[in-house]
């Protein structure tokens, strides 16, 4: 396949769509390499569009390792608009990269992170716009060989048709690994042609090859093993974890949007990983252990980020900021770095027991002071010890108290519905929990134009949590309960009109659910809705419930499962489910047991604080848990002389 770039004939049909400015490409700390200066080629995919998928950190990390790499080129590309991809069609125009505007089917490599299952049916339109055959039985040592990553891989059997392999984890080294053998495979003439490829990239035990593995099924639908079908390639694929966060300061030169995106920020994830035990919650239990970056290291990596973009804002990422050991030293040496330069602070989400007043302060001492965000999860005491988020109504309005009365006007409140063992009772103290706050908050403040807004997610099981074997609630019973709430809240109207309430009906909730549990027949599911028209699913305005309802009866009911079969069944313990030979490092006997325990509504705590639950990461892993706190300070930044930290090219880049 040519790689000449295909902008020539792309720019003409720019005027004619929406926001053509996410295809040129040419950002600020964008590459672009020497096509035959290189031996290695990776094309990287973030399956929605730009808007969304250019501040992917996963995706900005892996492009800036690779082009590190003095022979290897990476380059990106995100969904386009079915406006662009109808015109595409039209016209000839293969699926391209922003940066160089090549053809992704010249690529050697074509690596595509999903942090969502809703993002299946853009991939089938990259691969086909790219002229790669959506089956991977059907691709040639021509065409680039499709690798998925991100949380949405720990489970890629729904996808397993069009999928050459999966890495499972943190792809800092998986991707390096995965390009030498490549080079080597190139270098040495290609033998075996992709089926060698293929192979060594299996037996190294990290990388997941599904062409490799047999599925066998019971006659009642469940399956009854899988097992590898070469001599050469193991049972079990182990997920990779980046043990030293300082080792890996990326991104060292974030990319910076040319139209609005998502988040218009520098981000910085200041640790990963979750022991929290939330049992909703697959990214906490897939990203074990703990893993802290240190103080020192944020701070050039802030300090660097800012000098290479001009960002305005920092976003300090983890998935619970405030647990690290060192955030408070962490926000008090950032906001005194950047005191006067207009430089803010923030945090996605405050866990209500990790939020204090002073950490709040440092947030929004350089910048505007926003609403905060608290995650409640569940209305009820009760369903909270089920889904052991051990957050107390007092520990909530105590929190939010402080907050008023230090100047604070809005605060979010995150919730789930459809969660196991809910009852009406349990959405229903959501609404008493808001009235609560706004009471709370009018009292500490003096004020009445405070205002909670209280934002509602379908909950969805997810594969390698205690959760994976519950029944997901019907969207019919989701969407009356919601429908209660807004009734509960609107009855007192002196207090429910200073609450806001955003949700979104069961439906595509139902529909990730299906994608999140399903085995490799849900393939034929994303095809057919892929051709009658699926894109952009995790848009409310391109989503059709009927589409995929419709699709299911067709293509599961004649092998004897449905969508509910996948979706509302409840899981036997002893059923073999479509990941588990896919290991997290989290052991399926104490997923079993935590699964047990919320049924029962008994609480776990963060094993960071207390000894260890024996969830089986430390030792799966051969790594033990990271954390500081190491007593060190962010020391001042004064740019004068040679020695200076702001002269320093090891901390700018420069």
């Amino acid at each position: 396949m040519s790689v000449e770039s295909v902008f020539p004939r792309l720019e003409p049909l720019l005027p004619l769509v929406s926001k053509p400015v996410q295809y040129v490409g040419g950002e600020l700390n964008a590459t672009v390499k020497d096509w035959d200066a290189t031996a290695v080629r990776w094309c990287l995919m973030y399956p929605d569009a730009y808007e969304v998928g250019l501040p992917n950190q996963g995706v900005m990390i892996l492009y800036e390792i690779l082009n590190e790499q003095p022979d290897v080129l990476a380059e990106r590309t995100y969904a386009v608009w079915p406006d662009l991809e109808r015109l595409m069609r039209e016209h000839g125009v293969p699926q391209f990269t922003v940066d160089a505007h090549r053809p992704v089917g010249a690529f050697d490599l074509f690596g595509v992170s999903f942090a969502t299952e809703l993002g299946y049916t853009n991939l089938l339109t990259a691969l086909d716009l790219a002229g790669i055959p959506l089956h991977a039985v059907d691709r040639t040592e021509d065409h680039p060989v499709v690798l998925a990553g991100g949380h949405a891989a720990f489970n890629p059997e729904p996808i397993a048709d069009f999928l050459d392999a999966a890495v499972l984890g943190d792809g800092e080294e998986a991707v390096l690994e995965i390009t030498d053998i490549t080079r080597r495979w190139k270098a040495e003439g290609r033998p075996g042609g992709r089926e060698e490829l293929l192979l060594r990239l299996a037996e190294t035990g990290g990388v997941y090859v599904p062409r490799f593995h047999d599925v066998e099924y019971l006659p009642d639908g469940r399956i009854q093993r899988v097992v590898p079908n070469r001599d050469r390639v193991p049972f079990r694929v182990f997920k990779r974890t980046t043990m030293d966060l300082d080792a890996w300061p990326y991104p060292k030169q974030p990319l910076v949007p040319l139209a609005e995106s998502v988040h218009e920020r520098m981000s910085v994830e200041i640790f990963r990983g979750c022991t929290r035990g939330c049992r909703f919650c697959q990214a906490g239990m897939i990203t074990r252990p703990v893993r802290e970056r240190s103080i020192e290291g944020i701070g050039a990596m802030v300090q660097r980020g800012l000098a290479a973009t001009g960002f305005e804002e920092v976003g300090l990422l983890s998935l619970s900021s405030a647990d690290h050991s060192e955030i408070a030293d962490i926000t008090k040496g950032l906001a005194d770095r950047y005191e006067g330069t207009n430089t803010s602070l923030s945090l996605p989400s405050t866990r209500v027991d990790a939020f204090n007043v002073d950490l709040a302060n440092e947030l929004s001492r350089n910048g505007r002071r926003s609403g905060l965000t608290f995650a409640p999860e569940g209305g009820s005491e009760r369903i909270r010890r089920v889904i052991n988020k051990m957050v107390s109504e007092e520990d909530l309005i105590r929190t939010v108290t402080t907050a008023y009365a230090n100047g604070w006007r809005q605060v979010k409140l995150y919730f789930m519905c459809g969660l196991p063992t809910e009852t009406d009772e349990d959405v229903l103290q959501i609404a008493e929990m808001a009235k609560e706050v706004i009471r709370a908050g009018r009292e500490a403040s003096g004020r009445k134009d405070i205002r909670c807004t209280i934002s509602i997610g379908g909950f969805v099981p997810k594969p390698h949590t205690p959760f994976q074997w519950a029944a997901q609630c019907d969207p019919d019973t989701v969407d009356a309960r919601l429908r209660k709430l807004r009734e509960a809240v609107n009855s007192d109207r002196s207090l429910g009109r200073n609450i806001g309430m955003r949700y979104h009906d069961g439906k595509p909730s139902l529909i990730e659910g299906l994608l999140s549990r399903g085995d490799r027949r849900v393939g034929r599911v994303i095809e057919r809705v892929w051709r009658e028209g699926g894109r952009f699913d995790g848009w409310s305005e391109h989503f059709s419930y009927q589409r995929w309802v419709d699709a299911c009866a067709t293509e599961l009911e004649p092998l004897g499962v449905s969508l509910d079969w996948y979706t509302t069944r409840e899981r036997e313990e002893t059923e073999v489910l479509p990941w588990d030979h896919l290991d997290s490092g989290l052991d399926k006997e104490w997923l079993w047991a935590d699964w047990q325990d919320a049924l029962d509504e008994r609480e776990q705590d963060d094993c960071r604080w207390t000894p260890c639950f024996d969830c089986g990461v430390c030792p799966a892993m051969g790594t033990d848990i990271q954390v500081g706190p190491t007593g060190r300070k962010l020391l001042p930044i004064t740019p004068v002389g040679q020695g200076s930290p702001v002269r320093n090219p090891a901390l700018t880049g420069g």
